[in-house]
């Protein structure tokens, strides 16, 4: 028996067998925050075999509180989450093969990895339901599992959906909620996001080792501070109009329009602009043109980051751009093309 392994082992329903088939599995993590952190961290524990961590953010001060990967020398260089992740992961366990990709989990991006890398398992850790809608489509039309979680506050909720077993997303949720509260204008508590952790783990280990009986069927919701559980069976749910998972799925959240949206992120004055045409940005390039314009650049290997008075501009290698300060689409536009042309 593999020591490093050894309780897992012990675990009867996954035994030897079951820890030789998380070896073999491949799971991809899309967003590398809270949620993120405590799933990627269990994963490479857990012995899998490769994860392909996906995040478009860098570490901020405010994430050290919960988001357990990540140090205040991630935080002081910006470093991008998914890079800050893979290295701290490669400490914890160096069996695992661990990809780091700092970008969009978009439709085109996601729907790339179905077809070339056919993942075992996508599981939820974004802020944000059109994301989720993305990763919705993607597993329903390329028959690929995955768990949905989500936390603000003391409150989290998670949920799993199976190709041709389940009913999708789109099904519960019918329309994307518009506003409500977020880790930025509600808090968190960790306990909350680990509690959401450890019901997707769990799902998730079943469904590596084949166990899937054991799944749970349900769509779970807690509260820790007032101490309140529901689950809903989702028995009954599912929509035979359904556009994801009915008998004509159209999957209308990969369109054209959802790949090159403008997205302001979730609970914070912070646009992200993805320009029309893809690029690859040389940043030593931005920082120098940014200088010529008498601004103070500071730079990583991943991005750029000007400060314009109470507004930041961050550029990433991939032509992302995020733009601190400002709710407003055209103004965070009109700041981009301002000083990148």
């Amino acid at each position: 028996m593999n020591e490093r392994y050894s309780r897992q082992q012990l675990f009867a329903p996954i035994g030897k067998e079951g820890q030789k088939k998380i070896r073999e599995k491949h799971v991809v993590l899309i967003g590398a925050g809270a949620l993120g952190t405590g799933n990627a961290e269990a994963l490479v524990r857990a012995g899998i075999g490769k994860l392909t961590i996906i995040d478009r953010d860098y570490v901020e001060w405010s994430n050290l509180q919960r988001q357990q990967l990540y140090s205040e020398a991630d935080a002081k260089e910006r470093l991008p989450k998914a890079i800050a992740a893979k290295r701290r992961l490669e400490q914890i366990n160096s069996e695992v093969e661990i990809e780091a990709i700092v970008g969009d989990a978009g439709p085109e991006e996601l729907e790339t990895i179905a077809v070339k890398q056919r993942p075992d398992l996508w599981i939820d850790a974004t802020d944000n339901f059109d994301t989720r809608l993305v990763i919705n489509d993607v597993a329903y039309k390329y028959n690929i599992p995955w768990i949905y979680g989500a936390c603000v506050g003391s409150y989290g909720l998670s949920c799993t959906f199976i190709p041709n077993r389940t009913p999708c997303l789109y099904c519960l949720l019918e329309t994307v909620p518009q506003g409500g509260l977020t880790c930025d204008t509600a808090g968190i508590i960790s306990p909350a996001v680990q509690m959401v952790v450890s019901y997707q783990m769990a799902e998730a280990l079943k469904m590596l080792v084949g166990d899937w009986s054991a799944l749970r069927g349900k769509l779970v919701s807690f509260d820790l501070w007032t101490n309140e559980y529901a689950a809903i069976r989702l028995d009954g749910v599912k929509k035979d109009d359904c556009p994801t998972c009915g008998r004509h799925p159209s999957y209308p959240f990969l369109s054209y329009e959802q790949r090159t949206k403008t997205a302001v992120l979730c609970g914070r004055d912070s646009v992200q602009i993805r320009p029309p045409a893809r690029r690859e940005y040389d940043l030593n390039e931005v920082a120098e043109l940014f200088r010529r314009q008498g601004l103070q650049a500071e730079a990583n290997p991943y991005l750029v980051s000007v400060s314009l008075g109470e507004k930041r501009l961050v550029v990433f290698r991939d032509g992302r751009a995020l733009v601190h300060g400002t709710k407003d689409v055209q103004e965070a536009k009109a700041i981009y093309y301002r000083y990148l042309g």
